[in-house]
């Protein structure tokens, strides 16, 4: 391509911005092409981050999300798999809750072809990728993810390493800095990276409530809608579970201290989170519904008959240790270390307890301050920085108990970061 040829595509993206940002809608031409400019990094940072507040401002219409997935998808490679290709996401925002590194083993210890493409940290403390990342490379080559899947049936891996659905990172960069994705952006990101990864039956997991993303009911059930609108223009069979978040699931927050707990989960250990469980196990049992639905009949009517339905299914792979068993068997194909357990995974060395003044409850945890702490600290980068949270709503607590414990690898994240403990409380008690 020549000088007059790119100056006139990225003349084109330039008139679809300016038309998104006006208002107007954009045609699939439209779209592709700054999908295409964006990809081949001719478009420029600024005019990306254009593009990306236009649709954080005016939103997308069905056809326009349509539009920007298929360019998404079709301006990058894709992989390809056989048969049922299952595949979990939650729409993000909440800290902590690593159900995914719970969910992932459970399906492919099931018998089902699970290959999870995770993002990194954007608007919380740490993303599944950045967890995993503790336990083995996450950094693969598509024809490694292919032999990872091929013993395994699942693996964990960081989708910017290759070029699946490319302008997504590139938009999430921009995204970045200032904490936020659209809803509109959400969907289209999360569908994009499934159809690459050639995933067919899917459950969403769609938190909401004030500390998250999604602040209603209502706009959960719009981004639902969506959801479902896309699966069908694709192809793919869909499940959306919308759940009502106040607070995280599990009681850690930052790298080393989520995958910790989500290990302790897989190995059913006595101080296991409860809640993160329970959660865990729902996705999995509606993600093995779905599964089963397109299985022979043969295989229905042994889950039934040996374990009643797919949440008791999903419960014994659990409690038997053999969702733990093949997350190992990932771990080890991915590359990473052998024989992991939970307890040999530690925080930063460097520690603050905060203590109750009075006794009280626990009233309210600010999940946007929880992740402004915590990234003060030093995560995702610094994987033993972050928080526990030694009580959580509901919580009762005396004079002098511990509510919360802060960790970093530094004396300096630490000190700083309790100097600004006043100005961004994590808590409110009663």
């Amino acid at each position: 391509m020549d000088s007059s040829d790119e100056a006139q595509l990225q003349q084109r993206a330039v008139e679809a911005i300016r038309k998104k940002l006006v208002g107007k809608k954009l045609s699939y031409k439209d779209v592709y092409t700054v999908m295409d400019e964006i990809v081949n990094k001719r478009l420029g940072d600024v005019l990306t981050t254009y593009f990306a507040a236009s649709g954080y401002s005016k939103g997308f219409s069905n056809q326009e999300l349509y539009f920007l997935t298929k360019a998404m998808v079709e301006t990058g490679d894709r992989l390809k798999f056989k048969g049922i290709v299952a595949d979990k996401h939650s729409i993000g925002g909440v800290a902590g809750t690593r159900t995914t590194l719970i969910v992932v083993p459970i399906i492919a210890a099931a018998g089902f072809k699970i290959p999870k493409s995770s993002s990194r940290a954007i608007t919380t403390p740490t993303g599944t990728a950045d967890d995993m990342e503790i336990l083995a490379p996450v950094e693969l080559t598509k024809e490694k993810i292919y032999e990872v899947v091929a013993k395994t049936n699942g693996c964990l891996v960081w989708g910017g390493k290759f070029n699946l659905a490319p302008a997504d990172d590139i938009l999430i960069n921009v995204e970045k800095p200032l904490l936020f994705e659209s809803y509109d952006k959400v969907l289209v990101s999360i569908m994009a990276k499934k159809i690459a990864f050639g995933s067919n039956h899917v459950v969403i997991d769609v938190p909401y409530g004030k500390m998250v993303k999604v602040h209603s009911i209502k706009d959960a059930k719009i981004l639902k809608n969506k959801f479902e609108y896309l699966a069908k223009r694709f192809h793919i069979k869909i499940r959306v579970i919308i759940n009502r978040t106040d607070e995280p699931a599990g009681r850690g927050i930052g790298p080393i201290l989520e995958t910790r707990e989500a290990l302790r989960v897989l190995q059913q250990k006595p101080n296991k989170p409860l809640d993160l469980e329970i959660r865990s196990l729902n996705l999995s049992a509606n993600l093995l519904e779905l599964c089963l639905e397109d299985s022979p009949q043969r295989l229905q009517d042994e889950i039934k008959e040996k374990y009643g339905n797919c949440f008791g299914w999903a419960t014994r792979l659990l409690e038997e240790g053999t969702a733990f068993k093949k997350f190992e068997e990932i771990i080890k194909a991915q590359g990473g270390k052998n024989n992991m357990d939970s307890e040999d995974l530690k925080p930063g060395s460097f520690s603050f307890e905060v203590k109750a003044g009075k006794r009280g409850v626990i009233k309210k945890i600010d999940g946007m301050n929880l992740t402004l702490v915590a990234k003060m600290l030093g995560a995702p980068v610094e994987k033993g920085a972050g928080i526990y949270l030694n009580k959580k709503i509901g919580e009762k607590f005396e004079k002098g108990d511990t509510v919360y414990t802060l960790f970093a690898q530094t004396v300096y994240n630490l000190e700083e970061t309790k100097k600004a403990l006043d100005n961004f409380k994590i808590m409110a008690i009663a």
